[in-house]
């Protein structure tokens, strides 16, 4: 099956996975993870979603943060359709479990190549650090100013075909092999129509030891990436369409960064990553806030000194949640 009828299949299955009836009352403005779909709305007994998302690579950075282009007739994607379902387990707690499925279809210089399978699954925790909706139409005091704030802890779980498994070169990886701890913090304020966002984590991968690399054994060795730290500054304006819905637009700056790895103790001088990119989403609330459909576009520009040692690419989402009141 080539990429395009994959992409198409997966669509159809998420959108039939999602078409399920729930509950639904009217929802709450806001407190509700606008910055995630996996993140359950204030009073919001669950969610369930969908993303599928479709990313092309043009060119690399590399160590020194200067954009090298891939060779000529290259042709490297890779397709994700992610599924997550959050439950709230108490007044101001809630978790979730996302899954991805992923397949790679690549073309590099005279090499060709073609993957699927699962990537890396993710559990992660929330704590609203708020008891109110705190979206407001008018600021008429301090307190109309206050945000909502998430306090989240996650763990990736190295479920998917890494380097260190059978996977015979990197176009056929679907995870990355470590298992990784991270503690996050997701901070949401709108004074309608407009919205701002910041996101924060901090990630640190746990050593494993190694004996296989893209197929071949080697000798045994122990490894560890090095910490992962990411963020994200967004803004966003709303605006009530008269029987259709709420309709966002979002622009993002996103920020990533990884320390060298160790292997057996001692930094690897040639690894650690950096990537930064800039994103436009589209949204839409349905009436009764049951609903959310998502249109998603990130790109990291071709420029010297936006990466290093990381691929540059542009991304395509396209996502639907359901939350259950």
């Amino acid at each position: 099956m080539n990429l395009a009828r994959w992409f198409a299949a997966v669509l159809i299955a998420a959108a039939l996975i999602l078409c399920t009836r729930g509950e639904a009352r009217a929802a709450s403005c806001c407190g509700g993870g606008a910055a995630s779909p996996l993140v359950i709305p204030k009073f919001a007994s669950a969610v369930a979603a969908a993303s599928l998302d479709f990313e092309s690579y043009d060119g690399y950075w590399n160590g020194s943060g200067a954009h090298v282009s891939d060779p000529p007739g290259s042709a490297l994607s890779q397709a994700r359709l992610s599924l997550g379902y959050a439950r709230r387990l108490g007044d101001n707690w809630q978790a979730g479990l996302l899954v991805p499925l992923v397949m790679n279809d690549n073309r590099y210089a005279n090499v060709s190549s073609s993957s699927q399978g699962i990537g890396d699954v993710t559990a992660n925790v929330w704590y609203e650090a708020f008891d109110t909706i705190t979206c407001v139409y008018q600021v008429e005091s301090w307190r109309d100013l206050v945000p909502a704030v998430y306090l989240g802890g996650g763990l990736v779980i190295p479920t998917g075909v890494s380097p260190y498994d059978s996977a015979n070169s990197s176009y056929d990886i679907t995870g990355r092999g470590f298992y990784r701890l991270d503690a996050a913090l997701l901070v949401e304020k709108t004074v309608f129509p407009w919205s701002a966002g910041f996101s924060y984590s901090y990630g640190v991968h746990r050593e494993r030891p190694v004996n296989r690399e893209y197929g071949a054994y080697v000798a045994p060795y122990t490894k560890r990436l090095g910490d992962r730290r990411s963020w994200s500054l967004s803004g966003g304006y709303t605006h009530y369409a008269p029987g259709v819905g709420d309709l966002t637009m979002t622009v993002a700056y996103s920020a990533l960064e990884e320390g060298a790895a160790t292997i057996d103790g001692a930094a690897d001088s040639v690894s650690g990553v950096a990537r930064r990119s800039v994103g436009l989403t589209l949204a839409w609330t349905s009436l009764d806030g049951a609903w959310v459909g998502r249109f998603g576009f990130n790109r990291a520009p071709r420029l010297d000194g936006w990466g290093e040692n990381f691929p540059s690419t542009d991304i395509y989402s396209l996502g639907v949640s359901h939350v259950f009141w």
